[in-house]
């Protein structure tokens, strides 16, 4: 179970890492415009926005605030502590919409990872921990803009 966990915990960080950078346009290429085909003179519906709404990304970005300490609190060689860490994340990533996910998703990872390395007497692998900083970084200016800093 503990080296599925540990496989999920390292897709994960693949994604995270995939997906927390845009490739740039190719030199050279204007960005392609796509036609709209004729619909009667209606406007199509505005698309949902990328992030969590204004409430929302205050309660979530306390709710990391919450589980990072939670976390942090989690004596050294207990696994089921950060295996608990990991299902709250998990719970609370499914709760959020947009960027604020990877705040959840970077914890999950780092609590899972750190599972694992407490079984064995160690500590999480450092790209788990950058995983969690970057997020930070990502998201502390949507944050911030809620009142709330974040805190590792």
């Amino acid at each position: 179970m503990k080296k599925t966990l540990a496989l999920v915990a390292a897709a994960g960080l693949a994604a995270l890492t995939a997906c927390s950078v845009s490739a740039p346009a190719p030199a050279g290429q204007a960005p392609s415009e796509s036609v709209a085909p004729a619909s009667g003179g209606t406007e199509p519906a505005p698309s949902a926005p990328s992030g969590a709404t204004a409430s929302g990304a205050r309660e979530a970005c306390e709710r990391f605030n919450s589980l990072f300490a939670e976390y942090a609190a989690v004596r050294a060689d207990d696994p089921g502590g950060y295996e608990d860490i990991y299902l709250q994340a998990e719970d609370a990533k499914d709760a959020v919409a947009g960027d604020l996910r990877g705040l959840f998703a970077a914890l999950s990872l780092l609590a899972i990872d750190h599972s694992s390395a407490a079984e064995a007497g160690g500590a999480p692998a450092q790209e788990s921990r950058d995983a969690v900083r970057d997020a930070v970084f990502a998201n502390s200016g949507t944050c911030t803009a809620e009142g709330v800093t974040l805190r590792l």
